[in-house]
């Protein structure tokens, strides 16, 4: 592992900081970056991701992605945690921490708005940060492709369902231009990019990807330190105005984070599946598509609500938790096989 690999949480530590240092202290120049966007979709930070996803497209091969259908437990266990399993428990502990514990600190009102908030989180698993994770636990790159696509393509139809059962309305509008537009941006064009960048790579040599990619790892990590000082330089006046706020919604999100691996670490551990599939498999349910959540909570709940409010924290606590995660996975890579055991 390179300096920036290695020390990563620091950096990203020092990120947060001086994210929620300058936002205090230019919060105009933030305001600004924060309204260059397109439905609910930030275009500053939307190119910081592409910076960072854009590598991993490179390594994707085409032949291979085909041969995943022969592998399909890695897939299974991702479609359950996400749509069985990760809404349900997100809905139980926002219940019992603002319902219940928190009670005597929040308002009713409150307390039913960072609720909904939280399960929007929930029913909305990752799709572009997922490509940085796997990256960082050495993921599979065509699996991982191929596990974000049916996430995809699942969350068109079970997103609203899902949603209004649990939040108890009869009608949730989905921001079709939200997650058409993230889809696009975050997985279709950098995909070309990177199977264009391929095929010219490979016209040269066999190792010219490989070196490619090695020459745009530290671009990567430049990416989500990036993307890291907006996101909290966003939210730097909410952090330091509502810090007790933020702090009970974070306590759930993280328990929740934290479970997820968990039941996800196991049953990849009971699949017997391979560490390159098994670490993209235990992460892609544990992290979030937060621009999908926060449109949503936007447009149902109102910008200055609980519900926004709780989205934007999932936000701002996803990257330190997701980086505790991959330091787990790549510690205990020794207790997955190296290779996947036949239909597995």
């Amino acid at each position: 592992m390179g300096l920036f690999e290695r020390y990563l949480t620091l950096w990203v530590a020092i990120g947060i900081a001086a994210g929620v240092g300058l936002g205090l202290w230019a919060p105009a120049a933030f305001q600004s970056i924060a309204g260059i966007e397109y439905a609910q979709v930030n275009l500053v930070v939307a190119v910081f991701i592409w910076v960072m996803i854009y590598p991993m497209m490179i390594q994707i091969d085409w032949s291979a992605v085909k041969d995943v259908g022969k592998k399909p437990r890695g897939l299974l266990l991702t479609l359950v945690v996400n749509w069985l399993i990760k809404p349900f428990t997100m809905a139980l502990l926002s219940v019992l921490f603002f319902k219940y514990l928190f009670a005597a600190w929040v308002d009713p009102q409150s307390a039913s708005e960072y609720i909904a908030g939280m399960i929007l989180l929930g029913v909305a698993p990752c799709t572009a940060m997922v490509f940085v994770w796997s990256t960082l636990v050495k993921g599979d790159a065509n699996y991982t492709l191929v596990q974000v696509t049916v996430n995809d393509l699942i969350m068109v139809v079970a997103f609203a369902p899902i949603a209004a059962f649990l939040l108890g309305v009869t009608h949730i509008t989905v921001p079709w231009e939200t997650l058409l537009l993230s889809t696009l941006l975050y997985v279709v064009l950098p995909l070309a990019a990177g199977m264009a960048t391929r095929h010219a790579l490979l016209k040269k040599s066999n190792h010219a990807v490989a070196a490619f990619v090695a020459k745009l790892k530290p671009w990567s990590v430049i990416g989500l330190l990036a993307t890291v000082v907006l996101l909290f330089g966003f939210q730097a006046g909410t952090i330091v105005a509502k810090p007790l706020v933020i702090a009970m919604i974070a306590v759930p999100l993280i328990l929740q984070s934290y479970g997820i691996f968990i039941i996800s670490f196991a049953g990849a551990k009971f699949l017997r599946l391979p560490h390159n599939i098994a670490g993209p498999a235990c992460l892609i349910g544990t992290s979030n598509f937060f621009e999908l959540a926060v449109a949503v909570a936007i447009s149902l709940f109102g910008l200055n609500s609980g519900a926004a409010l709780a989205t934007v924290v999932g936000v701002l606590v996803e990257v330190p938790v997701m980086l505790s995660l991959v330091a787990i996975i790549n510690r205990t890579q020794h207790w997955f096989p190296d290779k996947p055991d036949a239909h597995k």
